[in-house]
């Protein structure tokens, strides 16, 4: 089975990287935990602890289905200083896989070049790295194979839409039936 992989550095936004993993079980998708600091143990920017279960230099990707960065600071900073997620994520954006960034990780997008004329959101103060996108202060967008989301209160919108990209609108009916989601 493919895999989403969510990728984990200190300072991450708890909800936004632990709500998207539970919806994706949730919907029956392989998730994998992948950190790109020197340890599994990451702490959060509320101070929670998350165990990944692997480090970014032992995977290979090659069963990739999603690339998916929380945001969090300064969490989303370091993914965005990490040469090999870099290099992931344009090789992902070129060759038209989904990569999927909430509240201040789609920076690392733009950081890169990939958001020029996608229609995009993040959270508020980190338009300025988005240079060339058309910020829209949505919950959530979806422009082509690249979904971002605003921050911690668009994170259940995030993660289902996820699912939609992956799996589709049947699947989200379903989940936000058995989870008691009201829209």
């Amino acid at each position: 089975m493919d895999t989403i992989y969510v990728f984990f550095a200190d300072g991450f936004e708890e909800i936004e990287a632990l709500t998207p993993i539970d919806v994706l079980k949730r919907a029956g998708l392989n998730v994998e935990a992948v950190t790109v600091t020197d340890d599994k143990v990451v702490t959060g920017a509320h101070g929670v602890p998350v165990v990944c279960g692997s480090y970014f230099q032992d995977c290979d990707f090659s069963n990739a289905a999603l690339l998916l960065l929380p945001g969090g600071m300064p969490g989303a900073e370091t993914l965005s200083k990490h040469e090999g997620l870099n290099n992931l994520v344009r090789g992902f954006v070129k060759e038209g896989k989904p990569v999927a960034a909430i509240c201040a990780a789609p920076m690392v997008l733009g950081k890169l070049g990939l958001l020029k004329g996608k229609k995009v959101t993040c959270y508020p103060g980190f338009e300025q790295y988005l240079e060339g996108a058309e910020c829209t202060g949505a919950q959530v967008e979806k422009d082509g194979r690249i979904i971002t989301g605003i921050g911690p209160g668009g994170a259940m919108d995030f993660a289902l839409a996820i699912v939609e990209l992956l799996q589709g609108k049947d699947k989200v009916a379903g989940l936000e039936e058995a989870m008691c989601i009201k829209r």
